[in-house]
């Protein structure tokens, strides 16, 4: 079957909260840093034609500046790219947005941690999306210590939660005492944490447990690995390129089958503003690896 008829459906599906969505799934980060909105929009519009219906997003990716550190010319937002691009909505399409972080482009980076701070920060997801309730939001973390406690935090996105604003929580870049934690305050439905096939292993077990409590674990930097930003790079894992050479695809689309096969519960969010790659990654969807791959993939 061509590739361009292999759709997010193939992957299967999961149910966020109280939302099936299909296992395969978009991220939006790299849409901003192309000057030509037009092609962000075409890459959005294409991936919802082929079946994606959760994306991920956050108010702090924009360009120029912004998380990816690059562009020229207006601010583009990623959130007000989707607005621009499916509004009105499907109604099968959940938004899965983050906060925590913050970008002011005269002040740069900011992180919010009190209760006023992360409801501004929703109300711009809000504004920004054309909402007036945001299906998941994912708290995000910094691996360092923070000067307020989780609880705090958490339990301010929960009262958010029991005033209508936000249908659905999770956490990013959480570790599993945070998610323990967490879910003591509101009930917690994805974890988003960097993961791939040759980075972040030692979440391995983490991944695990998060099936066993029926959450959704959402690799970010599937593709990136340690790259993270900067994107993914010529591949130098042998493993991965002697399976892609045996299956006919790229190195690119097992490193997402091989996500997709670590679980039911695993959703995978690539993230591209180059309408080719976003056919090829939806395509991963499609990829069955056997039991002999997955062992030689470690």
């Amino acid at each position: 079957m061509p590739i361009d008829e292999i759709t997010a459906a193939a992957a299967g599906t999961w149910t966020l909260g109280d939302q099936t969505v299909n296992r395969m799934g978009f991220g939006s980060m790299r849409l901003t840093a192309d000057p030509d909105p037009a092609r962000a929009l075409a890459v959005l519009r294409r991936a919802v034609e082929l079946g994606v219906n959760h994306i991920d997003t956050a108010a702090f990716y924009v360009s120029p500046g912004g998380t990816l550190g690059v562009g020229t010319g207006s601010a583009r937002y990623a959130t007000e790219l989707i607005r621009a691009a499916l509004a009105p909505y499907p109604e099968e399409l959940l938004i899965a947005t983050k906060v925590g972080p913050g970008y002011d482009p005269e002040s740069g980076f900011t992180e919010a941690l009190t209760p006023a701070q992360l409801r501004a920060q929703v109300e711009e997801n809000l504004r920004r999306l054309g909402r007036d309730h945001l299906d998941l939001v994912n708290l995000r973390l910094y691996r360092r210590p923070s000067p307020v406690p989780l609880a705090d935090r958490f339990g301010a996105l929960a009262e958010l939660r029991a005033a209508g604003l936000i249908r659905h929580l999770g956490l990013s870049n959480a570790r599993p005492e945070q998610l323990d934690e967490a879910r003591g305050i509101a009930p917690v439905v994805s974890v988003q944490n960097s993961y791939g096939v040759d980075a972040y292993r030692e979440d391995d077990e983490f991944v695990r447990l998060c099936g066993e409590r029926g959450i959704a674990y959402v690799p970010f930097f599937a593709l990136a690995g340690t790259r993270r930003e900067a994107g993914a790079a010529a591949e130098e894992n042998p493993a991965v390129d002697a399976v892609a050479r045996a299956h006919g695809v790229t190195s690119h689309q097992v490193r997402l089958a091989w996500t997709l096969h670590r679980g039911p519960h695993v959703l995978a969010i690539p993230g591209t503003g180059d309408p080719g790659h976003l056919v090829a990654n939806v395509a991963a969807a499609g990829v069955r690896l056997s039991a002999e791959d997955l062992a030689r993939l470690g």
